[in-house]
């Protein structure tokens, strides 16, 4: 059975004391990609965003890639942007998943742990759903479902989100 909890807001059931929040503006994500490129998550202000903490030796992670690969092509009108944090795997093997999988996205390597800390990421794969104006609006610990992918992108797709 995977686990599976989606997290919407402060005091959420399940949510630690003092957790990033919907409706506060998503960590910073500074850092560089596995292929070697500087990224900035503020780059992406404007677009919704799924910023998605992952790695190849984790068997649901590698079962929503197919999900996400669709996602983008679904939804590409809307802009959608996806980013990948790599947690607790080697890079090797990683640009290997990603290579496989045919993943497009950029996936940030995270040596020292510091962006996983400001989201506070309890498990893999997890992953959050940021607005275009920077804000998070949903959390999903666990492995995505195609109806919880819809539910959870629609809070982040709109023109401009709502508080």
């Amino acid at each position: 059975m995977l686990f599976r909890q989606q997290l919407n807001g402060p005091g959420a059931s399940g949510s630690p004391a003092g957790a990033i929040a919907r409706g506060q503006p998503a960590p910073t994500v500074i850092g560089t990609t596995l292929d070697g490129a500087p990224f900035d998550l503020a780059s992406l202000r404007g677009r919704p965003v799924l910023a998605n903490f992952r790695g190849p030796s984790c068997v649901p992670c590698r079962d929503e890639v197919p999900l996400f690969n669709a996602k983008l092509v679904k939804h590409a009108g809307t802009g959608l942007a996806i980013v990948g944090g790599l947690m607790f795997d080697p890079t090797a093997p990683a640009r290997d998943f990603i290579a496989e999988f045919r993943a497009s996205w950029p996936t940030v390597g995270d040596p020292s742990g510091a962006i996983r800390a400001a989201y506070r990421v309890a498990a893999r794969p997890q992953t959050y759903f940021i607005d275009r104006g920077g804000i998070l609006r949903s959390i999903q610990v666990g492995e995505l479902t195609d109806a919880e992918f819809e539910r959870q992108y629609a809070l982040i797709s709109a023109p401009t989100a709502a508080p």
